[in-house]
């Protein structure tokens, strides 16, 4: 009787086989999948709350320097007309009217509604441009069945025009940079005497800035080319981008290469592969990390100079709006800056997020 109990408690205390399959099918995945929706959860809020944060702070510091901008001119107002003036230029800021709106850091609100004004402009400008290309295609086929050179469109440029005008030079920037420093990168770090040669032009070259680039640029492109019809501003950024942002594909190429493994190269002596051979087989597929991380740093700092550049260049892209939009001096040009600032960093956010998926899709994963 003492055995029999003794055996049915080891019964009860050891899992059954339907017991022990039920526990192999569900193992923590309950507990782990709430743990992960708990922890993704207090993520957003975490993202959400900072969001709520920036944007209070923003609403009521742009609020403090409108106030203090208002009291300047009620007072500037006062000392010229008398209390009278004063309270004419108060009633005139309460009542919102542009023409005698304070100067001030624009509020959340003003800067969305310098988006919506600048999106309406856009559909204006597209609807103009349609209308002229339909009003001149039957000249244009013409003009084309000749020979001749046919007429285009030489309105103002919209705010997406010029985000597209952007997107096209340091996407033209990049493909040079990669096509000058990835060569150069291979065979700095396939031989240390060409990297001798090499490293004092890096050393020296890729800390200037991007403006002296621009001027050196300008200088050459001025020079060598005569042609009135050719857009220059369009070669002149794209060369002075790839020349800014080059180096970190260049430095990264080099160092990817130098520390591919020795028996990969050992097995290329064996198997008695060509340079060509070599270089697409081995030493490529194995740098190929190193060079994507390169190419990320390269596209960031493309996108960040490009404003720069574009603005000496006078080019019709994001950076000349910039500062045409800060010479007009206009109620909502600060607003309007401030949308294409947010643009700005949102755009070069995404270039960021689709070369980290280019690099996941090419590279070899371990």
């Amino acid at each position: 009787m003492k055995t029999s109990t003794i055996e049915l408690n080891q019964k009860l205390e050891t899992p059954g086989i339907f017991t022990s399959l039920l526990t192999k099918f569900r193992g923590n995945k309950p507990k782990t999948v709430a743990t992960d929706l708990g922890s993704k959860v207090k993520n957003a809020l975490l993202i959400l709350g900072s969001i709520i944060l920036f944007f209070a702070f923003w609403h009521f510091g742009s609020k403090a320097l409108f106030n203090i901008e208002a009291n300047v001119m009620i007072e500037a107002a006062r000392k010229e007309g008398g209390d009278a003036a004063a309270l004419a230029t108060k009633n005139c800021i309460a009542t919102g009217d542009l023409s005698c709106k304070p100067n001030a850091l624009p509020s959340p609100a003003d800067v969305w509604n310098a988006g919506l004004s600048m999106y309406k402009d856009y559909q204006v400008l597209s609807a103009s441009k349609r209308k002229f290309y339909e009003e001149t295609a039957q000249v244009n086929a013409q003009l084309k069945a000749q020979g001749k050179k046919t007429m285009v469109y030489t309105g103002r440029s919209s705010f997406v025009d010029r985000i597209g005008k952007s997107l096209l030079t340091v996407f033209a920037g990049v493909i040079l940079a990669m096509f000058i420093s990835i060569p150069i990168g291979i065979l700095v770090g396939l031989n240390d005497k060409v990297k001798l040669m090499f490293n004092w032009i890096i050393q020296i070259f890729k800390p200037v800035s991007p403006v002296v680039w621009f001027l050196l640029v300008y200088m050459i492109i001025k020079t060598i080319s005569k042609n009135i019809e050719m857009d220059k501003s369009f070669i002149i950024c794209t060369v002075a981008v790839a020349l800014c942002s080059m180096w970190a594909t260049l430095v990264n190429t080099s160092v990817g290469v130098a520390s591919v493994d020795k028996d990969y190269l050992n097995v290329a002596n064996v198997l008695q592969l060509g340079f060509m051979k070599r270089i697409f087989k081995i030493i490529l597929p194995s740098s190929l990390p190193m060079i994507f991380t390169g190419l990320r740093v390269t596209v960031s700092v493309a996108w960040m100079v490009l404003i720069a550049i574009e603005l000496l260049a006078q080019s019709p892209g994001l950076g000349s709006f910039v500062w045409e939009e800060f010479q007009n001096g206009a109620s909502d040009s600060n607003a309007k800056i401030i949308f294409a600032m947010f643009v700005i960093g949102i755009i070069g956010f995404l270039l960021d997020k689709i070369m980290l998926a280019l690099q996941k899709t090419m590279v070899y994963s371990k």
